[in-house]
């Protein structure tokens, strides 16, 4: 389980009050800290907003998957962010993003932090996922979720 080792029910926050991507990209970072206190707050966020000047990654419909990659962290780690209002994300498809899943990796893991992208894209086409998740109530509720269909993976 891949997923379950990179997201952390301390790293979820299911009531974001960000209205913009640069407000999301703090709010999540902030989270990051708070799940992984050593974390470099400045790093991280630079690596977050240096990948996404290349292009947006507000991908699909009502979900964005912003990563970078920074020496501030050894291993892969990951935030969930929730958005009931919606975030003006400058998504590909010009819509709202509800749904956030933050990544950051260091630069010795180019591979590890591609097979969790592949393995949340997979997670991410499911057609229930994002409805289920966004029925989730807790951050707990939301990892659960994740591992619950992670495992179902075939």
């Amino acid at each position: 389980m891949l997923l379950s080792k990179v997201f952390n029910p301390k790293a979820v926050n299911i009531d974001l009050q960000s209205e913009d991507k640069d407000e999301v990209f703090e709010e999540l970072i902030e989270e990051l800290v708070n799940a992984n206190p050593s974390l470099d707050r400045t790093a991280a966020l630079n690596a977050v907003q240096e990948r996404e000047s290349k292009m947006s990654t507000g991908i699909m419909p009502s979900i964005a998957v912003p990563h970078g990659k920074t020496d501030a962290v050894k291993e892969v780690c990951g935030a969930i962010g929730v958005s009931r209002t919606g975030i003006d994300y400058d998504a590909l498809d010009g819509k709202p993003v509800h749904l956030i899943f933050m990544l950051l990796s260091s630069p010795e893991n180019s591979e590890l932090h591609l097979r969790v992208l592949k393995r949340l894209a997979r997670i991410l086409e499911k057609p229930k996922f994002y409805n289920a998740l966004m029925e989730q109530t807790s951050p707990d509720a939301v990892y659960d979720l994740i591992c619950k269909y992670e495992t179902d993976l075939k």
